[in-house]
């Protein structure tokens, strides 16, 4: 999980990101031990590829041991450790997870969420539709997020509640495996500070995790997912891509997952971001 050496993008076989992202959607609950996967067709349709690419990806997570291909049934899931029960620990842990769009933010916080039984806090589930109706109110797009008003006055609002439920959950003796784009909040030393402020005289431990994926592998996600609140980026994905730091990390001791397609399976590096915490409470 050390920091990649460069951000430029690399050149990942297609079956390769399909089947990364059908991995992560498997190790992190979505998809269900034993549920029936769509046809080859109906997939190559969902992914905008051949039915030989998805014939390929398939290929890949049968060897893995992920989905099994039985006659008369097609291709089902088997992840038969999804029912096992995960211990809690006494000590509570704050794990911020940030990311780009379509990083795999949300697939990473679930695995994480499942393997260790803590409250998963997701910025978007917890704010997006009151975003949305105030976005409407006002006369905007419910999708808008570029404009000065989301910006300056929506967004801060939006971190501010997810950061009071996990301050909550806390006062509740409770941890959280919060995700969001954290981009801003990342960046600012003095927001970093205040939040390990608030987590230690709660008695909690946070760790700061910033996941990173390479842009044509971001960008296959992004597509692939089809949220209206990234048409803007997809209409001009090369201007979005100026727009960014790729290379961006907190100024703090932090874990980087690396969730580009060709980069190791994203269950491996999220048992090692769990060991990496427990870590750092062991050390406090």
């Amino acid at each position: 999980m050390s920091r990649p050496r460069s951000s430029v993008s690399r050149s990942d076989p297609l079956h390769q990101q399909v089947a990364r992202n059908i991995r992560n959607q498997i190790e992190a609950g979505v998809l269900r031990d034993g549920q029936r996967l769509a046809s080859t067709r109906e997939l190559a349709d969902e992914w905008g590829v051949s039915t030989f690419v998805i014939n390929d990806a398939m290929n890949l997570l049968i060897k893995d041991g992920l989905v099994e291909s039985k006659s008369r049934v097609g291709r089902m899931v088997r992840a038969p450790e999804q029912a096992q029960e995960r211990p809690r620990p006494a000590t509570p842990h704050v794990v911020l997870i940030g990311g780009y769009a379509g990083s795999g933010k949300s697939e990473l916080g679930r695995i994480v969420a499942r393997e260790t039984g803590w409250p998963l806090l997701d910025k978007d589930t917890l704010t997006r539709p009151v975003v949305e109706a105030a976005l409407e109110v006002v006369g905007l797009s419910p999708h808008d997020r570029e404009s000065e008003l989301y910006v300056s006055t929506i967004r801060p609002r939006e971190y501010e509640s997810l950061i009071n439920a996990v301050t909550e959950n806390l006062q509740c003796g409770t941890g959280s495996v919060v995700t969001a784009p954290f981009v801003r909040e990342f960046a600012d030393p003095a927001w970093i500070h205040r939040t390990e402020a608030t987590c230690k005289d709660l008695g909690a431990t946070v760790t700061f995790v910033w996941l990173y994926c390479d842009a044509e592998t971001m960008h296959t996600y992004v597509r692939h997912r089809g949220a209206a609140r990234d048409a803007a980026k997809l209409a001009d994905w090369s201007g979005y891509l100026d727009g960014i730091d790729l290379d961006l990390r907190p100024p703090v001791p932090h874990v980087v997952v690396d969730n580009s397609a060709s980069s190791e399976p994203l269950q491996e590096q999220a048992r090692r971001l769990i060991e990496e915490v427990r870590k750092t409470e062991n050390a406090k």
